[in-house]
């Protein structure tokens, strides 16, 4: 079990505010919230992950909204999951008591039911007695929509905006001042206090939650979870990590489409007080390739079907950008506009803004995209189902597509806002993109302009080999005929295109080792020396941490792998979660928890449990 050591009731920093780190994900497969160690829901959108914020204080802490659940008195805390699901525990242990908050959201088949979005908060005294305090604050739309709230039955309040309705039913007596709810309450040993907030909407009509039907759905969660999660057939190293990943993985799920979103929270800053802060509600055609490699891997064939679906359902519709038959991400219902615009009305986390939702990016040319889809499809093909005729007759189209088009600058796999430029790492997709159709052809003798394919897979490697090496640096680097240095060419030997033990690959490894390895941490490239476009440092990239473990081990430098490993494991939260960086002093930043580093987890340690047998 992973457990927070002792510490104070409310550990926040900054004006209030909880470190990223300090939180866990619940969700029901369709939207998600950020439980706070503290017993604050401080983000939550509803009904799906890329909905407007219903509490979102962890953008700002005055006018974001909350779910604040405590003990009345100062406590010390400790936080965890209960063992094999989703559900969390937060407990709380003061002189005279010991209490804990049950936070799950049910998941349900009943189609209607599904709707509700029910949220279930159970407060439960496990020794001695405690007093507790909430309270409901929603804000919704970010904050920019006004509400009212009324009572609408015994210990029941109905929230009202414009757009979406709540209502909170709870089996303690509720205070409402017309906009937010509070309770306190005291709880004797063995005692239970439920707190249950729906979304009312399609025919739905308000319903209570007493303790048994609480219990029951607690019961119900548990046994779904711990029912999902034995389909995995990994039994090696690190079990208990892989197992969280692959838990987190299944919350980022949305369950109608198929899609994973890329991270359930918007505007989480890179830096401190930066800029960098972008909404990640959305899905990254790259990272197809990881998400099914890892899924499959897991043995979760299903969710890897459900994913090639949405995929393919991208492919046949070819609703791309000006520059190609596909964005680099979509909505997670396959929407192609994602307009980014700024919320100048909240404050932003610790100050850190603007803050943004919608995600600009989207129009940018990537084109290292095409060989993360066709490589998922390569995998899908070889681990899972031999795919169709006509989702062949689609990859025939985007390799082609890739042979016209692989020779031009592009933005590049880190999303820069500075220019194009030609990237090595986009060349590198590209050059998988067709290996990979070609390879598809050739074992299911499937029809394919293989002489043309050939031709421009052998241009793409040939380039590279030659002007994406510098002799100065003795290493392959950012840009062609550059001299940067990117954590992003880790991937020429995951994918195929260079032997792990080439000479020109350890001399590559070795340059990276010295300029952006910090105590197994891996930055993606250095800003000053290759400005991006936007102003301020970030931390080091956590997918490109784990991206390093696997070089390791595929070079046969098993003892740094594995000890390079473990120390990933050590900046991890206290429940095995991982945002998208990590900071100088060891704390997560930007947006959390993130897909791409839990599935580049589960692939690192696959890669290396199995090298080290």
């Amino acid at each position: 079990m992973i457990a927070l050591t002792d510490r104070e009731q409310v550990p926040t920093e900054g004006s209030g505010y909880l470190p990223i780190a300090e939180h866990g994900l619940i969700g029901d497969l369709r939207t998600a919230a950020l439980v706070g160690s503290n017993g604050t829901i401080d983000w939550y959108c509803c009904p799906r992950f890329d909905a407007p914020s219903v509490f979102a204080s962890l953008l700002d802490a005055e006018r974001g909204g909350c779910f604040e659940l405590t003990a009345d008195l100062p406590t010390r805390v400790r936080q965890f999951y209960f063992p094999d699901t989703n559900v969390l525990i937060t407990r709380f242990f003061a002189d005279d008591g010991v209490g804990e908050v049950q936070d799950f959201m049910p998941i349900v088949g009943e189609p209607r039911e599904i709707d509700r979005h029910r949220l279930i908060r159970r407060v439960l005294c496990v020794r001695g007695s405690l007093p507790f305090r909430a309270l409901i604050a929603p804000r919704f739309d970010y904050g920019a929509q006004p509400h009212s709230a009324e009572p609408s039955g015994p210990n029941h309040v109905l929230f009202s905006s414009p757009r979406l309705s709540l209502t909170l039913t709870s089996d303690v007596p509720l205070e409402c001042d017309g906009r937010d709810v509070r309770a306190r309450f005291k709880l004797l040993e063995g005692e239970a206090a439920v707190f249950a907030l729906d979304h009312l909407g399609g025919g739905l009509t308000q319903r209570a939650c007493p303790e048994a039907e609480a219990e029951e759905a607690f019961q119900a969660t548990v046994r779904f979870w711990r029912s999902w999660l034995a389909g995995s057939v990994y039994r090696g190293r690190w079990r208990e990590m892989v197992q969280r990943s692959a838990l987190t993985l299944k919350l980022l799920t949305f369950a109608p489409t198929g899609a994973i979103v890329a991270a359930p929270t918007a505007s989480l800053p890179e830096q401190i007080g930066g800029e960098r802060n972008w909404d990640y509600r959305y899905v990254w055609i790259r990272d197809a390739a990881f998400c099914v490699y890892a899924l499959l891997r897991l043995g979760f064939t299903s969710e890897a079907e459900a994913f090639m679906g949405f995929l393919s359902d991208r492919m046949k519709r070819r609703d791309g950008c000006a520059d190609g038959p596909l964005q680099i991400m979509y909505g997670i219902d396959g929407r192609s506009g994602l307009p980014e615009r700024q919320l100048p009305h909240l404050a932003g986390h610790r100050g850190s803004t603007p803050v943004r939702i919608g995600n600009s990016a989207a129009s940018q040319l990537q084109l290292d995209i095409y060989g993360a889809l066709i490589d998922s499809v390569y995998l899908y093909d070889k681990w899972g189902q031999p795919i169709s005729s006509a989702q062949w007759d689609d990859v025939c189209l985007l390799v082609d597509w890739v042979c016209d088009h692989w020779d031009q600058p592009d933005e590049g796999i880190w999303e820069t806002r500075g220019g194009r430029k030609n990237f090595l790492y986009s060349r590198l997709m590209c050059w998988v993109a067709i290996e990979r159709a070609v390879r598809t052809a050739r074992k299911r003798g499937l029809p394919a302009d293989l002489n043309r394919w050939l031709s421009s897979r052998d241009a793409i490697y040939r380039q590279i080999m030659r002007r994406g090496w510098s002799t100065e640096r003795q290493a392959f680097v950012q840009c062609l005929d550059g001299h940067v240095l990117d954590a992003s060419v880790l991937m020429m030997p995951m994918a195929k295109f260079i032997s792990p033990t080439d000479p020109k690959w350890l001399s590559t490894l070795d340059a990276l080792t010295t300029d952006l390895v910090s105590d197994s941490l891996v930055h993606r490239y250095d800003p000053e020396a290759s400005p991006d476009g936007l102003r301020g440092s970030e931390g080091t990239f956590s997918i490109c941490s784990f991206w390093y473990v696997e070089a390791l081990a595929r070079a046969g430098r098993l003892d740094e792998a594995r000890l390079s490993f473990e120390k990933m494991l050590t900046y991890a939260n206290h429940l095995g979660l991982y945002a998208e960086e990590i900071g100088l002093t060891g704390e997560q930043q930007g947006n959390f928890p993130q897909a791409f580093t839990h599935l580049s987890l589960i692939s690192a340690a696959f890669t290396l449990d199995r090298a080290l047998d």
